[in-house]
């Protein structure tokens, strides 16, 4: 079995889509290449991907709606959105549906082949030699080893993506730290910390949805004004 991580292009324009596997054909990843939403959702089907890139500007079900429907169906697979150059809309509405990264049209290929490394790196690469470490959060508790958020109380678990997780392990690796959003930005994205600033916003706000008792007024994810945010651990009575 070819165990080479697999990755789906999903790309409605056949020269674009055909540069783009070739290319990372040629660095030693196994690539399909889809032109529409069902022959992507076939694909998924046959085959859970470890990277997807997702055009949004696609006919019929656009790329927001298949991104919502493949995070539905499983947290750990990255997903890139690829989106008009400089449209913060599609930037701000593809990580709301649960992308990881996003990349703007023209895009560099050494760039793009970047992100879809250092994805991979932090979808896949975790686990090993790992220590088992369990911190509470809110309502939850995050299994650093597992990747995942467990409820101390009736047991259940829910998956994280992967940058839900970078997010939550620096949080957990500085307890009671301000940290500044341009830092969280550029660590957990690894990229410059001058793109999409609202990125860390909005998975803040996911977050705090998922572990906070009352979201809108955060106990555990706190803003720390004209600094950025700090988690606070449960205090031990």
């Amino acid at each position: 079995m070819d165990r080479r991580p697999h990755i789906i292009v999903v790309e409605d324009e056949a020269t674009q889509r055909r540069l783009l596997v070739d290319y990372l054909t040629r660095q030693n990843f196994r690539v399909s290449g889809v032109e529409s939403g069902s022959a992507f959702r076939k694909a998924v089907e046959h085959e859970l991907p470890a990277v997807v890139l997702i055009d949004v500007g696609l006919p019929g079900e656009d790329g927001f709606a298949l991104t919502r429907w493949l995070r539905e169906k499983n947290t750990r697979i990255g997903i890139i959105m690829v989106t008009a150059a400089c449209d913060t809309v599609d930037r701000v509405v593809g990580l709301e549906t649960g992308a990881d990264d996003y990349i703007p049209k023209p895009y560099e290929p050494r760039e793009l082949l970047a992100r879809v490394k250092s994805l991979l790196r932090r979808t896949t690469g975790a686990a090993a030699g790992a220590q088992q470490v369990r911190v509470r959060m809110g309502r939850r508790v995050l299994d650093l080893e597992r990747r995942m958020l467990v409820d101390p109380d009736t047991g259940s678990e829910e998956t994280l993506t992967a940058s839900e997780y970078d997010l939550l392990k620096v949080f957990a690796q500085n307890p009671n730290r301000p940290l500044q959003r341009d830092w969280l930005l550029e660590i957990t994205a690894h990229r410059e910390a001058e793109a999409f600033d609202r990125a860390i916003d909005l998975r803040i706000n996911r977050l705090r949805r998922k572990i906070e008792l009352d979201p809108t007024h955060p106990d555990a994810l706190r803003t720390v004004r004209g600094v950025g945010y700090m988690f606070v651990p449960p205090s031990v009575e």
